[in-house]
């Protein structure tokens, strides 16, 4: 569902098998609310409008408990998830502190955004992650 302006997707409740979901390039925000899909394990939101730490962490708990299967998730290209290579004000420190974060909040994550979770990351995830959210300076 990719490219098509979603705002909504109370319409997938019907799909309770649904394994990957792909809603790219759409206006979907930080009140994105998915139902329950126990199968789901790929999602990919990139580039959509999810903004800042505050609100990525209620995202990333209903997602752990909407979709306990989740493997794969890709929020590259929102505001979200500081990566350097879509702005240049973040750097890879700031951008490993955001994969902590969403490790630590989606335990069972095997892929987050282009790379594969490292079993250092997930350990470090488990010990800091709670700590590593990324804030933007007032």
């Amino acid at each position: 569902i990719a490219f098509v302006v979603c705002r909504s997707l109370e319409g997938l409740k019907t799909f309770s098998y649904l394994e990957e979901l792909i809603l790219d390039n759409n206006l979907l925000g930080n009140d994105l609310l998915l139902p329950k899909l126990p199968h789901l394990h790929t999602l990919t939101l990139n580039k959509n409008q999810i903004s800042f730490q505050r609100k990525l962490e209620s995202l990333l708990d209903h997602l752990a408990e909407v979709v306990p299967s989740l493997q794969y998730l890709s929020l590259l290209g929102n505001v979200a998830c500081p990566n350097e290579l879509v702005c240049k004000e973040k750097d890879e420190d700031d951008y490993q502190r955001y994969r902590y974060f969403v490790l630590h909040k989606l335990t069972n994550l095997k892929f987050l955004d282009t790379r594969k979770v490292t079993r250092m990351e997930r350990e470090e995830a488990l010990i800091r992650g709670a700590f590593m959210k990324v804030v933007k300076p007032k």
